[in-house]
């Protein structure tokens, strides 16, 4: 009888356990990124899950609107693992505007990531379009070559949130009826298309880098340089130039030690100063 009760006792515990630490990960703002994506899809390819456990669905617009093309996959893409390759291999494009619909039925934080490559056009200003978000320009004259560069990623990250109504885009508010309009505006140069995309909750900071480019990072590095000139009366004059085409492929790293989550322990030892105890007197009975 001891035995047994004893064994209930252990089982009982370890579920509290669990359970306290369940609330603490969720408390923390963790679990896994496949778990907060909401809906993502691999436009004009087939389904694919990347490395990060994002499930992508096969293009919805198949056969209703645009065109698929594979042109990409004759090529290698840089800034992404060899896996994922294909997210940016294959892509849907259309002569006229065209978009996604995506429902959200809970209020929070969201990320809207749009995924990118140039893998025709070898200069820029061949294609240039907008990115539309329920009547709101997230995106807007995105030159991809002009950006990154041919056959190389791209992820345009556009954080948005929807509370009592209303959703909240790069500071302009609209109302929102639980459709997520995202649109692929068709501008003077070419036609708008998309990669791959998918809609999570979350930070900025919770969205995955893509690889660095050293080619692109020096470019960075040298529009951001400081320039000293020499004006007519002779006073040197500092100059700092902004880049001219920022690369927005993703968050800065979070840092590792910017959040103390010492506290979130505190339950688990609370729960193992109930367990001992509890365990000696059972095993006495």
């Amino acid at each position: 009888m001891r035995r047994v009760t004893a064994q209930w006792a252990v089982r009982i515990v370890a579920a509290v356990l669990a359970l306290l630490a369940g609330l603490c990960r969720s408390e923390a703002g963790e679990g896994s990124l496949a778990e907060r994506v909401i809906w993502a899809v691999n436009a004009g390819g087939e389904a694919h899950t990347d490395t990060h456990g994002i499930q992508f669905r096969k293009d919805p617009l198949e056969g209703k609107v645009g065109k698929a093309s594979d042109y990409g996959m004759r090529l290698p893409i840089l800034r992404s693992s060899p896996e994922d390759q294909v997210l940016y291999q294959t892509e849907r494009y259309n002569e006229d505007t065209f978009g996604y619909d995506v429902p959200i039925r809970d209020e929070g934080d969201y990320i809207l990531v749009l995924k990118f490559a140039e893998v025709y056009f070898a200069q820029s200003q061949q294609k240039v379009f907008d990115v539309r978000l329920n009547g709101h320009v997230v995106v807007k004259d995105l030159d991809i070559f002009d950006r990154v560069g041919h056959s190389t990623a791209h992820d345009e990250i556009v954080p948005f949130s929807i509370k009592r109504g209303k959703l909240s885009v790069q500071g302009e508010v609209s109302t929102f009826n639980g459709k997520l309009v995202i649109e692929f505006i068709k501008g003077y140069y070419d036609n708008p298309k998309v990669c791959a995309l998918y809609v999570m909750k979350g930070k900025p900071e919770d969205v995955p880098k893509l690889q660095p480019h050293p080619g692109l990072e020096k470019r960075e590095e040298d529009e951001e340089e400081e320039e000293v000139e020499v004006g007519d009366d002779g006073v040197k004059k500092s100059t700092s130039s902004s880049p001219k085409n920022p690369v927005r492929s993703g968050p800065r790293t979070p840092n590792p030690y910017a959040a103390d989550n010492s506290s979130l322990m505190f339950p688990i030892l609370v729960a193992f100063g109930v367990f001992i105890p509890t365990l000696f007197c059972l095993c006495r009975l």
